[in-house]
């Protein structure tokens, strides 16, 4: 009897073992490009954040999926009153804050009156311009009522500018986020990662990662090693570049090509000469080469744009031919404009499409008499240099918010581009629900700015991803700056 008890024991032994062997990873380690300047989405413009924290650790009252749709987030549900103008959300009972606080419809109002404030620090403060009021009725339930109609208000509270943050730890946010999402902030450590690990009080379904890491990487050449050896599991906008080839050959990896919200531009500072002269704008947008630019900014895999809007958009107005390559119209109107052999400056960030374009820019401009002194400055220099304090002549950039066109309507863009007509157009489309109406008046507007040529239009950044074959759950689109983990899991 002790002979078989024995061997019962050793055999339940083995097959504990053999079980742990064969258990799916619980840990992740997810490359990304940039280091965010901090890890709140409610008080910078910096994508990199929102490709943290967004749907990981905060949450809005609604949701950005994956093919752009627009979902419940902490409102389970919705009613709209008959003027569109009030919007009365149920918000999901339960939920917790990571330190502990009860989530309610003072928190909603807390964040929304937070992001209309006059001092507001919101990069997006556009996108709640149209609130009135907010009202608590009850703890789960909260009334929004807006000035005038806005056709996306539903979407524009699934951005990571309008999540919802605690007033007991708003201020913190910064540095030790604390949301609502199925991630906890775990530790940042500077100029290497951010660990997030998995919150054991989650409202909704419970995510299949302990802990996820994400690694700041900004070139191929530490990237493609950290793939290739496993260091990094996950690489969703990967800077491979010519090492793109050897990656699909590796049958451990699998890569995914998606598209993004990513308008590729050479932005022009318009409230600067000789920027602010349309025909210099002009001559430079055809002095562009789009094909040689995509072929060696994006391993030509980006889509060629003429104005700013998303191919994939069921709204696009294909622009590309209103300015085609043609260096004899650059000089023409370069000397109609008398702004013949210019020197300018170009300050270029970090990604790998903003420097290698840089370099094929300047050497199209220089076929027209433009001399570019090229800059490359680091994200946060970018980001007080450029955006805030608009001390730039040309710059390399990717939009990548979705739906954005309206950016050129705002009063103190870093663009400085002013143009009353586009902004009849975008208030006319902030108050229109009808979709094929919104579609003709987006169409209207890409028009007008292709004409304008407030930018140079580039093309639409690619999402290149690469993670390990045996992950799934990743998006393969970004319809929103994110890097959502709540789906990922690992199979064997």
């Amino acid at each position: 009897m002790t002979k078989w008890k024995s061997i019962v024991a050793a055999t339940a032994l083995v097959l504990a073992s053999g079980t742990a062997a064969f258990a799916a990873r619980t840990d992740l380690v997810l490359g990304m490009v940039l280091e965010p300047p901090h890890l709140d989405p409610t008080a910078g413009a910096a994508a990199a954040i929102d490709e943290i924290v967004y749907s990981n650790v905060f949450e809005g009252l609604t949701k950005i999926g994956p093919t752009g749709e627009v979902a419940p987030g902490l409102a389970e549900s919705w009613t709209i009153s008959d003027d569109g103008k009030e919007y009365t959300f149920k918000l999901r009972p339960g939920v917790k804050f990571h330190d502990g606080t009860e989530f309610n419809a003072d928190d909603v109002k807390y964040s929304l009156e937070r992001a209309i404030a006059p001092d507001t620090v919101n990069a997006q403060k556009a996108l709640f311009a149209q609130i009135d009021a907010v009202q608590v009725v009850d703890p789960t339930t909260v009334k929004v009522t807006l000035k005038q109609p806005q056709g996306a208000f539903l979407y524009n509270l699934g951005w990571g500018d309008a999540v919802i943050v605690g007033e007991e730890s708003a201020a913190g946010n910064k540095e030790k986020p604390i949301g609502t999402g199925p991630f906890r902030f775990e530790n940042w450590a500077r100029g290497s990662s951010v660990t997030l690990t998995k919150s054991p009080d989650y409202w909704g379904e419970p995510v299949a990662l302990e802990k996820a890491q994400f690694r700041f990487i900004p070139d191929a050449a530490a990237a493609v090693p950290a793939l290739l050896s496993g260091d990094v599991q996950a690489f969703p906008n990967a800077p491979v570049g010519d090492a793109l080839e050897q990656i699909k050959g590796d049958s451990r990896l699998k890569v995914v090509i998606g598209s993004t919200e990513g308008e590729t531009i050479l932005s022009m500072n318009n409230q600067k000469a000789p920027f602010d002269n349309k025909l210099v704008r002009q001559a430079i947008s055809y002095a562009l080469n789009r094909e040689d630019i995509i072929a060696g900014a994006s391993n030509g895999l980006g889509t060629p744009i003429g104005s700013h809007f998303a191919p994939h958009n069921p709204a696009y107005v294909d622009l590309v031919g209103t300015y085609s390559h043609d260096l004899e119209k650059a000089k023409a109107l370069l000397a109609e404009a008398g702004a013949s052999n210019l020197n300018v400056t170009l300050k270029m960030p970090p990604p790998p499409y903003a420097r290698q374009g840089g370099e094929i820019i300047a050497a199209e401009l220089s076929q027209i008499g433009i001399n570019v002194e090229l800059i490359p400055v680091e994200w946060a220099q970018w980001l007080d240099q450029v955006f805030k304090n608009k001390d730039f002549d040309l710059t390399i950039i990717s939009h990548v918010e979705p739906n954005d066109i309206d950016i050129y309507s705002r009063p103190d863009y870093y663009i400085g581009y002013q143009n009353p007509e586009f902004n009849k157009l975008i208030e006319e489309l902030n108050v229109t629900s009808d979709q094929a109406k919104r579609n003709e008046l987006y169409g209207q507007a890409q028009k007008m700015l292709s004409e304008d040529a407030p930018v140079g239009f580039l093309f639409q950044l690619p999402k290149i991803g690469v993670w390990d074959a045996k992950l799934e759950g990743l998006w393969e689109n970004t319809p929103t700056p994110a890097n959502d983990l709540s789906k990922v899991r690992w199979t064997e």
